[in-house]
């Protein structure tokens, strides 16, 4: 896998895929502006379940992501680079390092009948690929690529896309790669503004593909993410 540090991995992305600072910038900026709307307009509340933590005396309803800030294009212009001196990556367009947790239940169709349960979506689809590990970011453009040819779908067929956001490098990326439309690309927010838990991302942007598949009366849903090491995973649902 080389010795770099992941976010070295970005920088390359930047350069192979000419994904400028001010690009990335402004995506950052766009996430953020997106995740605070959709807090504002609750979107998030059915998806969360409340945590009971202490403050002080007291025992508080934890229910609202806390990594999301306020910020502008000037502000992070002003951040310093971090991974290369010269090079694009900063605090500001990357994912946050937080903690998170998310649950799906996956079963079959019969079972959850047999259970008295109603499904929220139905899995089309999946798949997986290898890309060179300093260039672990594209990962997702093979990944879905080989979904789409499994499927016999295109980009079009999908209504809302959840494409992590590692980094704003890699996500502009994918985006160009796969020739995504940007407006349903993470309509309520990536991981810039939501943040990054290492083992939780995937459910839980499942999770925002469905409810979001539900509110807008959209039909199926593309989650892809990145892998550290260099690899892509793409899931295609479709919703019931």
């Amino acid at each position: 896998f080389g010795t770099g540090h992941m976010g070295v991995t970005a920088e390359n992305v930047a350069a192979e895929h000419q994904i400028s600072r001010e690009d990335q910038d402004a995506f950052a900026l766009e996430s953020q502006n997106r995740a605070a709307k959709a807090i504002a307009e609750g979107r998030f509340a059915s998806q969360i379940a409340p945590v009971m933590v202490k403050v002080k005396r007291d025992m508080v309803a934890f229910d609202t992501d806390e990594h999301p800030k306020g910020t502008t294009l000037e502000a992070l212009a002003g951040l310093r680079t971090v991974f290369k001196k010269d090079g694009t990556v900063t605090a500001g367009n990357a994912s946050g390092i937080n903690d998170g947790a998310a649950a799906l239940v996956l079963g079959t169709a019969a079972a959850a009948e047999a259970a008295g349960l109603t499904p929220k979506a139905r899995i089309i689809g999946y798949a997986h690929a290898g890309v060179r590990p300093e260039v672990m970011g594209i990962g997702p453009v093979p990944a879905v690529q080989n979904l789409l040819a499994r499927t016999g779908l295109s980009v079009d067929d999908f209504d809302v896309i959840e494409s992590n956001e590692a980094f704003a490098a890699q996500a502009l990326a994918v985006t160009k790669g796969l020739g995504f439309d940007p407006a349903k690309v993470n309509p309520n927010g990536g991981a810039i503004a939501l943040g990054h838990p290492v083992g939780a991302t995937g459910a839980i942007i499942i999770v925002k593909a469905m409810y979001e598949l539900e509110r807008i009366g959209g039909k199926r849903a593309l989650c892809t993410m990145c892998i550290g090491g260099g690899q892509g995973i793409a899931i295609a649902i479709e919703r019931i």
